[in-house]
């Protein structure tokens, strides 16, 4: 099999990259197309108290096991299947069971970290970044952790105010310098989504 193409998509919290990351996805057959969320990759704390795992900064490059990630990154490259962990955010800490994830001709690496770190930067095809407006991230990630993590509104915003931002204007945004395409307003632009399809064909193509 020839090297896979590797798209790695990023923006902030509730920017929308997982919106786009899943219409790419869904442009493409199965069986040639993986996805990759870094969110999958959190440490794993099973070893800690729940009340300490409750203080974890999930916004902080440190909460990542990046070096997993990195290591399952060269196994799909080589052709290699790896067993993708499963993070849960209610028990703060990674379940037992893993996913299989075979090496396809497409990779698609989503998180809010992925061009923090150069070596995940090295590895991409394609760097996008998905810019949105504040205001609307925030209101995304409300409902978000509100319906699929069981968090209050009152912890959700003080979460977003003392920790999610001050890390985003740290760590996220900065990372837009690296990107080879910004795309603004998340999934909802079409036209970008298209032209990534037709850049990774493309791609695909000359290889």
């Amino acid at each position: 099999m020839k090297r896979p193409v590797l798209i790695g998509i990023t923006g902030g919290t509730g920017s929308g990259k997982s919106t786009i990351a899943k219409a790419i996805y869904s442009k493409f057959n199965e069986d040639c197309i993986a996805m990759i969320e870094h969110d999958s990759y959190y440490k794993n704390q099973g070893g800690i108290p729940f009340e300490e795992r409750m203080k974890t900064n999930y916004d902080h490059p440190s909460a990542f096991d990046t070096d997993l990630m990195l290591s399952h990154l060269k196994d799909l490259i080589d052709g290699k299947s790896i067993e993708k962990p499963i993070y849960d955010f209610e028990k703060h800490t990674r379940r037992e069971e893993t996913v299989l994830v075979n090496s396809k001709n497409i990779i698609i690496v989503e998180g809010i970290m992925i061009l923090e770190d150069k070596r995940i930067r090295d590895m991409l095809d394609i760097k996008i970044y998905v810019d949105t407006d504040a205001d609307v991230r925030i209101i995304r990630r409300l409902v978000r952790d509100i319906n699929e993590r069981g968090r209050t509104v009152e912890s959700v915003i003080e979460q977003y105010l003392n920790v999610v931002r001050p890390m985003h204007m740290q760590f996220v945004e900065p990372t837009k310098k690296y990107a080879d395409i910004i795309i603004p307003e998340g999934g909802h632009n079409q036209v970008a989504i298209d032209l990534l399809v037709a850049n990774i064909n493309q791609i695909l193509q000359s290889r």
